[in-house]
Protein backbone atom coordinates (compact mmCIF):
# COMPACT_ATOMS: atom_id res chain seq x y z
CA UNK A 1 0.00 0.00 0.00
CA UNK A 2 1.33 3.49 -0.93
CA UNK A 3 0.95 6.59 1.25
CA UNK A 4 0.01 9.97 -0.21
CA UNK A 5 2.58 12.66 0.61
CA UNK A 6 1.08 15.57 -1.33
CA UNK A 7 -2.30 17.29 -1.48
CA UNK A 8 -4.67 18.49 -4.18
CA UNK A 9 -4.03 21.97 -5.59
CA UNK A 10 -6.42 24.38 -7.29
CA UNK A 11 -5.85 24.69 -11.06
CA UNK A 12 -7.24 28.10 -11.97
CA UNK A 13 -7.22 27.53 -15.73
CA UNK A 14 -9.41 24.45 -15.37
CA UNK A 15 -11.39 25.55 -12.33
CA UNK A 16 -10.81 22.35 -10.42
CA UNK A 17 -8.81 20.69 -7.66
CA UNK A 18 -6.18 18.27 -8.95
CA UNK A 19 -3.72 15.82 -7.43
CA UNK A 20 -1.18 13.55 -9.12
CA UNK A 21 -0.14 10.30 -7.39
CA UNK A 22 1.88 7.22 -8.33
CA UNK A 23 1.75 3.55 -7.35
CA UNK A 24 3.74 0.61 -8.73
CA UNK A 25 5.01 2.76 -11.59
CA UNK A 26 1.51 3.87 -12.58
CA UNK A 27 0.74 7.59 -12.38
CA UNK A 28 -2.84 8.85 -12.01
CA UNK A 29 -4.60 12.19 -11.70
CA UNK A 30 -7.68 12.74 -9.55
CA UNK A 31 -9.82 15.86 -9.72
CA UNK A 32 -12.84 17.58 -8.18
CA UNK A 33 -14.76 20.57 -9.51
CA UNK A 34 -16.38 21.33 -6.14
CA UNK A 35 -15.38 24.76 -4.78
CA UNK A 36 -13.46 25.32 -1.57
CA UNK A 37 -11.91 22.78 0.75
CA UNK A 38 -14.75 20.34 0.06
CA UNK A 39 -13.37 19.84 -3.45
CA UNK A 40 -9.82 19.50 -2.18
CA UNK A 41 -10.85 16.83 0.31
CA UNK A 42 -12.81 14.96 -2.39
CA UNK A 43 -9.82 14.86 -4.76
CA UNK A 44 -7.56 13.70 -1.92
CA UNK A 45 -10.06 11.00 -0.93
CA UNK A 46 -10.18 9.64 -4.49
CA UNK A 47 -6.40 9.47 -4.57
CA UNK A 48 -6.23 7.76 -1.16
CA UNK A 49 -8.79 5.13 -2.19
CA UNK A 50 -6.72 4.25 -5.25
CA UNK A 51 -3.44 4.17 -3.31
CA UNK A 52 -4.86 2.05 -0.50
CA UNK A 53 -6.44 -0.50 -2.79
CA UNK A 54 -4.03 -3.37 -3.26
CA UNK A 55 -4.52 -6.89 -4.54
CA UNK A 56 -3.47 -10.02 -2.67
CA UNK A 57 -2.83 -12.31 -5.64
CA UNK A 58 -2.51 -11.70 -9.35
CA UNK A 59 -1.25 -15.11 -10.46
CA UNK A 60 -4.43 -17.09 -9.76
CA UNK A 61 -6.11 -18.22 -12.96
CA UNK A 62 -9.62 -17.23 -13.93
CA UNK A 63 -10.36 -20.98 -14.17
CA UNK A 64 -9.89 -21.17 -10.40
CA UNK A 65 -11.68 -17.97 -9.42
CA UNK A 66 -14.75 -18.05 -11.63
CA UNK A 67 -16.15 -21.30 -10.15
CA UNK A 68 -15.75 -19.72 -6.70
CA UNK A 69 -17.74 -16.71 -7.92
CA UNK A 70 -20.45 -19.01 -9.30
CA UNK A 71 -20.59 -20.87 -5.99
CA UNK A 72 -21.24 -17.56 -4.21
CA UNK A 73 -24.07 -16.83 -6.65
CA UNK A 74 -25.63 -20.25 -6.09
CA UNK A 75 -25.73 -19.49 -2.37
CA UNK A 76 -27.67 -16.26 -2.87
CA UNK A 77 -29.88 -16.69 -5.93
CA UNK A 78 -32.19 -19.20 -7.58
CA UNK A 79 -31.27 -22.07 -9.89
CA UNK A 80 -33.11 -20.38 -12.75
CA UNK A 81 -30.54 -17.57 -12.54
CA UNK A 82 -27.50 -19.74 -11.85
CA UNK A 83 -27.94 -22.41 -14.53
CA UNK A 84 -27.73 -19.93 -17.45
CA UNK A 85 -24.66 -18.33 -15.82
CA UNK A 86 -22.99 -21.76 -15.66
CA UNK A 87 -23.71 -22.26 -19.35
CA UNK A 88 -22.33 -18.88 -20.38
CA UNK A 89 -19.18 -19.56 -18.36
CA UNK A 90 -18.55 -22.95 -19.98
CA UNK A 91 -19.46 -21.95 -23.52
CA UNK A 92 -18.35 -18.33 -23.90
CA UNK A 93 -16.07 -17.20 -21.07
CA UNK A 94 -13.90 -20.16 -20.03
CA UNK A 95 -12.62 -21.04 -23.55
CA UNK A 96 -11.24 -17.50 -24.00
CA UNK A 97 -9.99 -16.34 -20.60
CA UNK A 98 -10.09 -19.40 -18.34
CA UNK A 99 -6.33 -20.02 -18.58
CA UNK A 100 -5.39 -16.37 -18.03
CA UNK A 101 -4.16 -15.23 -14.65
CA UNK A 102 -6.39 -12.60 -13.09
CA UNK A 103 -3.45 -10.18 -12.97
CA UNK A 104 -2.96 -10.35 -16.74
CA UNK A 105 -6.65 -10.01 -17.55
CA UNK A 106 -7.49 -6.81 -19.43
CA UNK A 107 -10.59 -4.98 -20.61
CA UNK A 108 -9.55 -6.07 -24.10
CA UNK A 109 -9.77 -9.74 -23.10
CA UNK A 110 -13.25 -9.20 -21.67
CA UNK A 111 -14.38 -7.26 -24.73
CA UNK A 112 -13.20 -10.15 -26.90
CA UNK A 113 -15.56 -12.47 -25.00
CA UNK A 114 -18.49 -10.24 -25.98
CA UNK A 115 -17.30 -9.80 -29.57
CA UNK A 116 -16.84 -13.54 -30.09
CA UNK A 117 -20.31 -14.19 -28.67
CA UNK A 118 -21.76 -11.63 -31.08
CA UNK A 119 -20.00 -13.33 -33.99
CA UNK A 120 -21.44 -16.63 -32.75
CA UNK A 121 -24.99 -15.36 -33.07
CA UNK A 122 -25.76 -14.00 -29.60
CA UNK A 123 -28.67 -11.53 -29.56
CA UNK A 124 -28.46 -8.15 -27.83
CA UNK A 125 -30.33 -9.52 -24.80
CA UNK A 126 -27.96 -12.50 -24.53
CA UNK A 127 -24.96 -10.17 -24.80
CA UNK A 128 -26.38 -7.99 -22.03
CA UNK A 129 -26.63 -11.06 -19.81
CA UNK A 130 -23.07 -12.06 -20.69
CA UNK A 131 -21.75 -8.57 -19.91
CA UNK A 132 -23.64 -8.61 -16.60
CA UNK A 133 -21.93 -11.92 -15.73
CA UNK A 134 -18.48 -10.46 -16.44
CA UNK A 135 -19.13 -7.30 -14.44
CA UNK A 136 -20.52 -9.31 -11.51
CA UNK A 137 -17.42 -11.53 -11.57
CA UNK A 138 -15.13 -8.50 -11.53
CA UNK A 139 -17.09 -6.99 -8.64
CA UNK A 140 -16.67 -10.23 -6.70
CA UNK A 141 -12.94 -10.31 -7.58
CA UNK A 142 -12.45 -6.69 -6.44
CA UNK A 143 -14.16 -7.40 -3.12
CA UNK A 144 -11.79 -10.32 -2.63
CA UNK A 145 -8.80 -8.20 -3.68
CA UNK A 146 -7.87 -10.18 -6.78
CA UNK A 147 -8.14 -7.30 -9.28
CA UNK A 148 -8.92 -3.63 -9.77
CA UNK A 149 -10.75 -4.12 -13.07
CA UNK A 150 -14.33 -2.83 -13.22
CA UNK A 151 -15.53 -3.73 -16.73
CA UNK A 152 -17.35 -0.40 -16.96
CA UNK A 153 -16.04 0.20 -20.49
CA UNK A 154 -17.34 -3.07 -21.95
CA UNK A 155 -19.50 -2.34 -24.97
CA UNK A 156 -22.16 -4.20 -26.88
CA UNK A 157 -21.86 -3.58 -30.59
CA UNK A 158 -24.64 -1.66 -32.31
CA UNK A 159 -24.66 -4.52 -34.82
CA UNK A 160 -26.15 -6.84 -32.17
CA UNK A 161 -29.61 -7.92 -33.25
CA UNK A 162 -32.60 -7.53 -30.98
CA UNK A 163 -34.54 -10.76 -30.52
CA UNK A 164 -37.78 -10.87 -32.46
CA UNK A 165 -40.79 -11.35 -30.21
CA UNK A 166 -43.23 -13.81 -31.71
CA UNK A 167 -46.93 -13.50 -30.99
CA UNK A 168 -50.22 -15.16 -31.80
CA UNK A 169 -52.00 -13.51 -34.73
CA UNK A 170 -55.76 -12.72 -34.59
CA UNK A 171 -56.63 -15.97 -36.38
CA UNK A 172 -54.55 -17.88 -33.81
CA UNK A 173 -56.31 -16.13 -30.92
CA UNK A 174 -59.62 -17.10 -32.50
CA UNK A 175 -58.56 -20.76 -32.43
CA UNK A 176 -57.23 -20.52 -28.86
CA UNK A 177 -60.52 -19.18 -27.52
CA UNK A 178 -62.77 -21.50 -29.49
CA UNK A 179 -60.91 -24.82 -29.50
CA UNK A 180 -60.26 -26.49 -26.16
CA UNK A 181 -59.18 -29.92 -27.40
CA UNK A 182 -55.88 -31.60 -28.10
CA UNK A 183 -54.68 -35.13 -28.93
CA UNK A 184 -53.58 -37.38 -26.07
CA UNK A 185 -52.63 -41.02 -26.69
CA UNK A 186 -54.03 -40.71 -30.23
CA UNK A 187 -57.43 -39.63 -28.93
CA UNK A 188 -59.09 -36.23 -28.89
CA UNK A 189 -59.25 -34.86 -25.33
CA UNK A 190 -59.91 -31.61 -23.50
CA UNK A 191 -56.71 -29.63 -22.97
CA UNK A 192 -56.26 -29.41 -19.18
CA UNK A 193 -54.36 -26.12 -19.35
CA UNK A 194 -56.53 -24.33 -21.92
CA UNK A 195 -57.64 -21.70 -19.39
CA UNK A 196 -54.02 -21.08 -18.38
CA UNK A 197 -53.09 -20.36 -22.01
CA UNK A 198 -56.07 -18.05 -22.38
CA UNK A 199 -55.30 -16.19 -19.17
CA UNK A 200 -51.71 -15.62 -20.33
CA UNK A 201 -53.01 -13.94 -23.48
CA UNK A 202 -55.53 -11.83 -21.54
CA UNK A 203 -53.23 -10.71 -18.71
CA UNK A 204 -49.61 -11.02 -19.87
CA UNK A 205 -48.69 -13.23 -16.89
CA UNK A 206 -45.46 -15.21 -17.17
CA UNK A 207 -45.62 -19.03 -17.10
CA UNK A 208 -44.00 -19.10 -13.66
CA UNK A 209 -46.66 -16.69 -12.38
CA UNK A 210 -49.41 -18.82 -13.91
CA UNK A 211 -47.86 -21.84 -12.18
CA UNK A 212 -47.72 -20.06 -8.83
CA UNK A 213 -51.24 -18.64 -8.97
CA UNK A 214 -53.55 -19.68 -6.12
CA UNK A 215 -57.24 -19.07 -5.64
CA UNK A 216 -56.52 -16.86 -2.63
CA UNK A 217 -54.80 -14.44 -5.05
CA UNK A 218 -58.04 -13.75 -6.96
CA UNK A 219 -60.22 -10.89 -5.71
CA UNK A 220 -63.10 -10.33 -8.15
CA UNK A 221 -61.60 -7.90 -10.69
CA UNK A 222 -57.92 -8.29 -9.78
CA UNK A 223 -55.13 -10.76 -9.14
CA UNK A 224 -52.53 -10.11 -6.44
CA UNK A 225 -49.32 -11.73 -7.67
CA UNK A 226 -47.25 -12.90 -4.71
CA UNK A 227 -45.21 -15.78 -6.08
CA UNK A 228 -43.89 -17.62 -9.11
CA UNK A 229 -42.84 -21.26 -9.42
CA UNK A 230 -39.98 -21.67 -11.88
CA UNK A 231 -38.96 -24.61 -14.05
CA UNK A 232 -36.87 -26.05 -11.18
CA UNK A 233 -39.87 -26.11 -8.85
CA UNK A 234 -38.54 -23.21 -6.78
CA UNK A 235 -41.07 -20.77 -5.39
CA UNK A 236 -39.81 -17.21 -5.82
CA UNK A 237 -41.21 -13.69 -5.61
CA UNK A 238 -40.92 -13.33 -9.39
CA UNK A 239 -38.48 -12.42 -12.12
CA UNK A 240 -37.71 -8.84 -11.06
CA UNK A 241 -38.70 -5.96 -8.77
CA UNK A 242 -41.89 -5.38 -10.76
CA UNK A 243 -43.07 -8.99 -10.44
CA UNK A 244 -45.02 -8.50 -7.19
CA UNK A 245 -47.98 -6.51 -8.43
CA UNK A 246 -51.73 -6.28 -8.80
CA UNK A 247 -53.18 -7.19 -12.20
CA UNK A 248 -56.64 -5.84 -12.96
CA UNK A 249 -58.82 -8.22 -14.94
CA UNK A 250 -60.99 -7.61 -17.96
CA UNK A 251 -64.41 -9.24 -18.06
CA UNK A 252 -62.96 -11.87 -20.40
CA UNK A 253 -60.18 -12.71 -17.96
CA UNK A 254 -62.71 -12.99 -15.13
CA UNK A 255 -64.79 -15.33 -17.27
CA UNK A 256 -61.76 -17.56 -17.85
CA UNK A 257 -61.11 -17.72 -14.10
CA UNK A 258 -64.76 -18.45 -13.39
CA UNK A 259 -64.60 -21.37 -15.84
CA UNK A 260 -61.44 -22.65 -14.15
CA UNK A 261 -62.97 -22.21 -10.68
CA UNK A 262 -65.58 -24.80 -11.56
CA UNK A 263 -62.74 -27.24 -12.28
CA UNK A 264 -60.16 -26.67 -9.51
CA UNK A 265 -61.67 -24.16 -7.03
CA UNK A 266 -61.97 -23.04 -4.33
CA UNK A 267 -58.59 -23.74 -2.66
CA UNK A 268 -55.00 -24.32 -3.65
CA UNK A 269 -53.47 -23.95 -7.08
CA UNK A 270 -55.57 -22.40 -9.84
CA UNK A 271 -54.25 -24.53 -12.70
CA UNK A 272 -52.64 -27.48 -10.85
CA UNK A 273 -49.66 -27.54 -13.21
CA UNK A 274 -47.41 -30.48 -12.33
CA UNK A 275 -44.28 -28.67 -13.55
CA UNK A 276 -43.39 -26.11 -16.21
CA UNK A 277 -41.73 -28.69 -18.45
CA UNK A 278 -45.07 -30.52 -18.64
CA UNK A 279 -46.87 -27.21 -19.24
CA UNK A 280 -44.44 -26.44 -22.06
CA UNK A 281 -44.86 -29.83 -23.74
CA UNK A 282 -48.66 -29.68 -23.50
CA UNK A 283 -48.69 -26.20 -25.07
CA UNK A 284 -46.42 -27.39 -27.89
CA UNK A 285 -48.74 -30.33 -28.55
CA UNK A 286 -51.83 -28.08 -28.51
CA UNK A 287 -50.18 -25.76 -31.05
CA UNK A 288 -49.22 -28.63 -33.35
CA UNK A 289 -52.66 -30.25 -33.21
CA UNK A 290 -54.55 -27.01 -33.84
CA UNK A 291 -52.24 -25.32 -36.33
CA UNK A 292 -50.89 -22.55 -34.10
CA UNK A 293 -47.37 -21.17 -34.62
CA UNK A 294 -44.56 -22.86 -32.72
CA UNK A 295 -43.91 -20.26 -30.01
CA UNK A 296 -42.74 -20.81 -26.45
CA UNK A 297 -45.16 -20.45 -23.53
CA UNK A 298 -43.23 -17.39 -22.36
CA UNK A 299 -43.96 -15.73 -25.69
CA UNK A 300 -47.72 -16.09 -25.26
CA UNK A 301 -47.61 -13.08 -22.94
CA UNK A 302 -46.24 -10.90 -25.72
CA UNK A 303 -49.56 -11.39 -27.50
CA UNK A 304 -51.24 -9.58 -24.59
CA UNK A 305 -49.23 -6.42 -25.25
CA UNK A 306 -50.06 -6.47 -28.96
CA UNK A 307 -53.76 -7.09 -28.33
CA UNK A 308 -53.90 -4.36 -25.68
CA UNK A 309 -52.36 -1.87 -28.09
CA UNK A 310 -54.48 -2.82 -31.08
CA UNK A 311 -57.89 -4.02 -29.90
CA UNK A 312 -60.38 -2.58 -27.41
CA UNK A 313 -62.10 -5.16 -25.21
CA UNK A 314 -65.37 -4.97 -27.16
CA UNK A 315 -63.53 -5.93 -30.34
CA UNK A 316 -61.64 -8.67 -28.49
CA UNK A 317 -64.95 -10.12 -27.26
CA UNK A 318 -66.22 -10.17 -30.82
CA UNK A 319 -63.07 -11.95 -31.95
CA UNK A 320 -62.99 -14.68 -29.31
CA UNK A 321 -66.74 -15.12 -28.88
Amino acid sequence: MSIRTNTAVWVESRQRWQINVQKDGVRKTFVSAKPGRTGQREANRKADEWLEHSVISTSTKVDVLYPQFLASKRATTSLSNCRPMDGRWRNKIQPLIGQKSIGRLTDGDLQQVLDRALAGGYSRKSLQNLRADLCAFLKWARRNRYTTLTGEDLEISKAAQRGQKRILQPKDVLILFNVDTTILRKNKAVEDYINAYRLEVLTGLRPGEINGLEWADWHDDRLELRRAINCYGETTTGKNDNARRVVYLSSLARQVLEDQYRITGPKGSVFCISNLQHYHSRWKRYCKVNGLPDIAPYEIRHTFVSISDALPEAQMKKLVG
